[in-house]
């Protein structure tokens, strides 16, 4: 679905564009999406999709409205839209409604392209902006202020890059792929050996610090990152380029805020990778699979396809498909559910463990003071 333009659309094309059921007057002008509580006159379609607010729609001024499937809408309603899966169908309608970024059109005087880039039609570079040499920006590429492309890197068309972003020399990006503001795409992995076996391998082969780090030498990414279509980066995140072969992210794939994405990691489709997730080199992630917020990879890492691992898990071994982790280390979720129950108890079972003890003690004095007394009767006796 392309962005509805300033002119109002009727209720009917917004009904046919997300495949809902329209009920009412489809002839309705709607120029905006609004909240139920801030509508304000007859052009506004008011999103009554969540439980609770459709109540919202009989006090409001609203004569259009989106709700959920059973709702029951009020009279004042001229005109509704009945939708399945109220979160989809809000996908579809902020598409519809999305206000594109301003940016315009061709090369602003004040940015920098290099004279052999090559631009593709409707391409806009903003002011501040830097191209590199030989880099390729396919056609409707939008380049907003201070954002940078090194040289020789490929963006497909229709990609946004947001200011401040960077995009690496080499790095290939897909057609539609969005970098949001200050995340950087292509920087050197954190990779660095010792002449000898320093701190890290002693400790990882004994657990003991054997070795000593008296020089460091770097290991440079001489790799790239490719992205494939449809990936979304978000606001400082950032994306290691591989040290000798290329960082990978699969087509539709996502990226939160504030992610890092370590050299030679290789992620699958249409997988979510949520705020603060950090991944450690060479790791391999599957299609479609979902990492929460501050989920921690270790490098060298696989997780199968369609698994999903809870907010601040964190990941030292492989996951298999389809599997739900969590906990820190990441096991299964129900073992880790186990382990929480156990550490519940850890108080209660203490205190049993106590009573325990004072009881045998009691009774261990209770045997010596038998004891005693049967030693004096048999002292009397003799």
């Amino acid at each position: 679905m392309k962005p509805v333009t300033a002119t109002p659309v009727t209720l009917a094309e917004i009904a046919a564009a997300l495949g809902a059921q329209l009920e009412g007057d489809g002839t309705l002008r709607i120029a905006r999406a609004v909240h139920p509580a801030e509508a304000e006159g007859p052009e506004d379609l008011a999103l009554a999709m969540e439980k609770g607010l459709a109540a919202a729609l009989a006090e409001g001024k609203a004569v259009a409205a989106v709700v959920a499937e059973g709702a029951e809408p009020p009279a004042n309603l001229k005109g509704w839209i009945v939708v399945k899966r109220p979160r989809f169908a809000m996908a579809g309608l902020t598409t519809l409604f999305e206000k594109p970024v301003h940016a315009e059109p061709g090369v602003h005087p004040a940015a920098f392209v290099a004279l052999d880039a090559v631009l593709g039609e409707g391409v806009s570079v903003g002011p501040f902006a830097y191209v590199g040499p030989k880099a390729v920006l396919g056609d409707g590429v939008t380049v907003m202020p201070q954002a940078t492309v090194g040289a020789e890197a490929v963006i497909g068309k229709d990609s946004l890059i947001h200011p401040g972003a960077r995009i690496g020399e080499r790095v290939v990006m897909g057609e539609r792929c969005i970098i949001h503001p200050n995340a950087a795409v292509g920087n050197d992995g954190f990779s660095f050996v010792t002449p000898e076996p320093g701190s890290v391998e002693s400790a990882k082969a004994t657990g003991k610090v054997v070795g000593t780090n008296v020089l460091i030498h770097r290991v440079n990414s001489i790799g790239t990152v490719i992205m494939g279509d449809d990936v979304e980066v978000g606001a400082n995140a950032t994306i290691d380029r591989g040290t000798i072969t290329a960082t990978k992210i699969g087509s539709g794939t996502k990226i939160d805020n504030l992610v890092q994405i370590g050299h030679n990691v290789e992620i699958g489709t249409n997988c979510m990778l949520c705020g603060h997730v950090g991944i450690a080199g060479s790791t391999i992630i599957g299609d479609r699979v979902v990492l929460a917020g501050k989920v921690g990879v270790a490098d060298h890492v696989k997780i199968g396809s369609d698994a999903v691992v809870a907010a601040n898990s964190g990941v030292g071994t492989d996951i298999p498909p389809k599997a739900v982790y969590m906990g820190y280390p990441a096991v299964p979720r129900d073992r880790a559910f186990d382990q929480y129950k156990g550490l519940a108890r850890l108080k209660r079972l203490f205190a049993d463990v106590a009573d325990l003890k004072n009881r045998v003690r009691a009774l261990d004095a209770s045997a010596n003071v038998s004891a005693d007394a049967s030693a004096e009767s048999t002292d009397d006796r003799t």
